[in-house]
């Protein structure tokens, strides 16, 4: 199934570039080289083709993924007009969803990738990663950013 993951993810990203201008489904494919066990891999693979493609949830079922396979990436799958930390709580209960998207966060913030990040995403990412991770309740997009106030206090203390 691995394989079949590969294929559609490869033929659905065709023709798309992030925003450095390489092949979209370099992405994809790192974040599945990141991650453990088939399971994991696949729906890695597969984590952006239900938002950012034509393919639907009813396409994975009909190319035989499983059910857990495809919660998983319906799970990583950003609804239109979604608040993003809405979304980021909606896959904490998806140990699967979960672990991606924690490896997507952290392919979206590797040197190579983020060096094109404004400073607003790469907190977000950073605030998306630490509720994954349970060191930050999750709160709409609109609250105040702990991890921010935090470091806009370093130095501060004892002044």
């Amino acid at each position: 199934m691995l394989s079949k993951a590969i294929q559609i993810a490869a033929y659905w990203h065709a023709g798309q570039v992030d925003k450095s201008g390489a092949p979209y489904i370099l992405h994809p494919l790192r974040v599945m080289m990141s991650v453990e066990g088939e399971t994991d891999k696949i729906v890695a693979v597969l984590h952006d083709v239900l938002e950012d493609t034509e393919l639907t949830a009813d396409d994975l079922r009909a190319h035989k993924f499983s059910s857990e396979i495809r919660e998983a990436v319906q799970a990583l799958t950003r609804q239109t007009g979604e608040d993003y930390f809405d979304f980021i709580a909606r896959i904490i209960p998806n140990p699967i969803a979960r672990r991606v998207k924690l490896a997507d966060i952290a392919d979206n913030l590797s040197p190579a990738r983020s060096s094109g990040l404004n400073m607003k995403l790469e907190a977000r990412y950073q605030r998306a990663r630490h509720i994954l991770l349970g060191t930050l309740k999750p709160q709409s997009e609109s609250a105040p950013n702990p991890l921010q106030e935090q470091n806009a206090n370093i130095g501060k203390e004892g002044k």
